[in-house]
């Protein structure tokens, strides 16, 4: 197995192509992006709403979720899956 994921661990010059990729399952199912290096794990961040009292802090509050490559798929567009077990 380990030898499937090689190429996630590879080096990749700055100036790498970028190819397509689609998100399937979970809050964006179906969203296509470009990646590139072929990443084995994908992070979709949401902005949440939220109150601002007078005088608080201003924070940013993001859902995070957490899509993993289906090392099956070898040729474009790559294809990630929900892993709904993520933080």
């Amino acid at each position: 197995m380990l030898g499937v994921m090689d190429d996630a661990t590879t080096q990749r010059p700055a100036d790498a192509a970028t190819e397509a990729a689609v998100l399937d399952d979970g809050p964006a199912a179906g969203l296509r992006v470009r990646v590139t290096g072929r990443p084995a794990i994908l992070q979709v961040t949401r902005a949440c709403e939220k109150e601002q009292m007078p005088g608080e802090r201003e924070f940013g509050v993001s859902e995070v979720h957490v899509y993993r490559r289906d090392w099956r798929v070898k040729n474009p567009p790559l294809r990630y899956g929900y892993d709904p077990a993520s933080p």
